[in-house]
């Protein structure tokens, strides 16, 4: 499994979470794996791509093809007791943006294409 969401055309959004973790797991893991799943199933969903460093700062970008779909997850309401759970357990700080793509491309060497092919 590619640690890339998919590059679908665009437009469609992106909703960007920074995040800077508490101590310790607390069931953190199981919920942002669940989160990820549920997520997956919304419609409108695109793809999800995370990465967190060894100090707790997480970033966390999901792609979405419609702001009413980025809207209609929000309401979900497992995902609303997770965000919960995060304020009262999980997160000392976090930052939530919202971006519409407007362009989008990608660069792989297995492909053959010269560094700085791709657009800018």
């Amino acid at each position: 499994m590619s640690r890339f969401a998919p590059r679908p055309e665009p437009p469609y959004y992106a909703v960007i979470f920074t995040s800077q973790r508490t101590d310790g797991d607390n069931g953190y893991g199981a919920m942002a794996d669940r989160m990820v799943e549920l997520a997956a199933q919304q419609p409108g969903y695109l793809g999800i791509e995370s990465t967190r460093d060894d100090s707790g700062l997480g970033i966390t970008v999901s792609y979405w093809r419609s702001s009413a779909d980025i809207a209609a997850w929000r309401r979900v309401l497992e995902h609303t007791a997770a965000r919960n759970q995060g304020r009262a357990q999980w997160y000392s700080h976090y930052e939530l943006r919202i971006a519409r793509v407007e362009r989008a491309y990608g660069w792989d060497r297995a492909d053959g294409g010269a560094p700085g092919d791709g657009g800018a």
